[in-house]
C-alpha cells in the first residue's frame, strides 16, 4: 500500500513538472519570438528591413520549432511557418506594405497561442 502511494506521489510530481516546464518553455519562446518580430515590424514600417533581417528572424523561428512541435499542435506552427514565410518573402522584394499586415498577423498568433495553453479557468472548462 505505501510503495503503491508513494509510486501515486511520484506519477503525479513528474506530470505537474513537466505541466509546468511546458508552459514555462512556450511562453519563454514565444515571449523572445514576440521581441524580435516586434523589431522586424517596426524595421518594415520604417521600410528599413533588409534580407538578412527577414533571413535571421526565419532562422530562429526553425530552431524553435523544432521543440515547439513537441508540445503544441502541428496547425499552429504551419500557420506561423505559412505567414512569416510570406512576410519574410514580401521583405525580400521590399514589398513592405504587404509584409506589415503578415507580421500583424503573425505577432497576434505569438500572443495568443501560449494563451490557449496556459492554466486559465477558461481553457480547463
Amino acid at each position: 500500500m505505501v510503495k503503491t502511494l508513494i509510486s501515486i506521489f511520484i506519477a503525479l510530481g513528474v506530470l505537474v513538472g513537466a505541466s509546468l516546464f511546458e508552459l514555462y518553455y512556450v511562453q519563454k519562446t514565444f515571449s523572445l519570438l514576440t521581441e524580435v518580430l516586434f523589431t522586424l515590424h517596426d524595421k518594415t514600417e520604417a521600410q528599413t528591413a533588409t534580407i538578412e533581417d527577414g533571413t535571421a528572424v526565419r532562422q530562429l523561428w526553425e530552431e524553435k520549432k523544432d521543440s515547439l512541435q513537441i508540445w503544441l499542435p502541428h496547425t499552429a506552427i504551419q500557420e506561423i511557418d505559412y505567414q512569416l514565410y510570406e512576410a519574410v518573402g514580401f521583405i525580400c522584394v521590399r514589398n513592405y506594405e504587404n509584409a506589415l499586415p503578415k507580421l500583424e498577423v503573425v505577432l497576434g498568433m505569438c500572443e495568443n497561442v501560449p494563451e490557449t495553453y496556459s492554466l486559465r479557468l477558461k481553457n480547463i472548462f
